[in-house]
């Protein structure tokens, strides 16, 4: 009899942990009231860096919110896509070299540090800014949720088997998301915020030039629409892997539904995004907002972001508050 109450309480132990562990997997203890009384002013001093930055460099508006999609896809958001040893971390790795911006999270947490030193984290500076540039380029804005604290881990390796690539299939893009917790609603919604930035050429230079393999430098993707193929072509030769091309033409640096316009379209710029028409859910997705339901995607967008920012979430005790986001303490 002892020991059947022995196992039952080791069971209810196993148990009580596992519901630990997946309310902290799922943002369990995130609020957008975490920092109400211990740093009252965070929002309004993000918000003024941001704008600040935004009014003169709006370019910088897509690479920064795709910096904290970037962060949440590996080891969950914790910032550790911000830490800095050269060739090692995570911001090395092949899929974030073409993120800009750091030095915008450096400006913003060295004024958060001001009004509150030691309060705020590094991965809730990158959500935060992540909702405020959106909303500077015309999109939708949502409460963030806070008290993420920041890991003390990021690797190259680490970065390379989690970032999903643009050159993915649908499978591929489904499978990832599925394994941070995300739906397939929540990927083709996220896909939308390619309506902002730009891209080097060697995320699709592939789906110019010799896409078969076979040697035949004007072998194009079918699934690229064939009068949009010269447009790009225009822009990037053969080989070029650094010239910028706009992912969204004609207005890269506004938060709108052209990118599902795009897509419906079959000018999708990458593979990825050609991907989202191979699957009936995201293919009605996409349809249905290239009829422009502003309304409806925006409001889609943001609840994304929200789910997106819960996922491996550090808190209460783990990681730490980094004070340089560079460098773990």
């Amino acid at each position: 009899m002892a020991t059947s109450r022995v196992s039952k309480h080791f069971l209810f132990q196993l148990i009580f942990l596992a519901l630990i562990a997946f309310n902290r997997a799922n943002g369990q203890g995130l609020t957008p009231d975490f920092y109400k009384h211990t740093c009252p002013n965070l929002v309004y001093t993000i918000r003024t860096v941001v704008d600040e930055v935004m009014s003169v460099a709006p370019t910088l508006g897509g690479p920064l919110m795709r910096m904290h999609f970037h962060d949440c896809f590996v080891r969950g958001c914790d910032g550790s896509v911000l830490l800095d040893t050269p060739n090692k971390t995570e911001k090395y790795a092949i899929p974030n070299l073409s993120i800009r911006g750091f030095q915008i999270i450096d400006k913003v947490k060295t004024a958060v540090e001001k009004v509150c030193p030691g309060i705020v984290s590094c991965a809730d500076v990158l959500a935060a800014v992540a909702r405020d540039v959106t909303v500077a380029l015309n999109g939708p804005s949502w409460e963030v949720e806070f008290g993420r604290r920041d890991g003390r881990v990021s690797t190259v390796n680490e970065a390379l088997a989690n970032l999903l690539s643009p050159f993915a299939n649908i499978s591929t893009l489904k499978q990832g998301f599925q394994a941070k917790g995300l739906s397939v609603k929540d990927l083709v919604v996220l896909s939308g915020g390619h309506t902002v930035g730009t891209s080097h050429c060697s995320a699709f230079n592939n789906r110019l030039y010799n896409f078969t393999g076979k040697g035949i430098q004007n072998d194009a993707d079918p699934t690229l629409d064939s009068e949009y193929v010269p447009k790009l072509k225009s822009k990037c030769k053969f080989g070029d892997r650094n010239t910028l091309v706009e992912m969204d033409p004609g207005s890269f640096k506004t938060f709108d539904l052209s990118y599902f316009s795009l897509v419906a379209k079959r000018r999708g710029l990458f593979q990825s995004d050609a991907a989202l028409l191979d699957d009936s859910e995201t293919r009605a997705y996409v349809k249905l907002h290239a009829l422009k339901d502003k309304a409806g995607f925006f409001k889609d967008f943001a609840d994304s972001m929200i789910r997106m920012g819960r996922i491996g979430v550090l808190t209460g005790t783990r990681g730490e508050i980094r004070k340089v986001c560079t460098k773990v303490n």
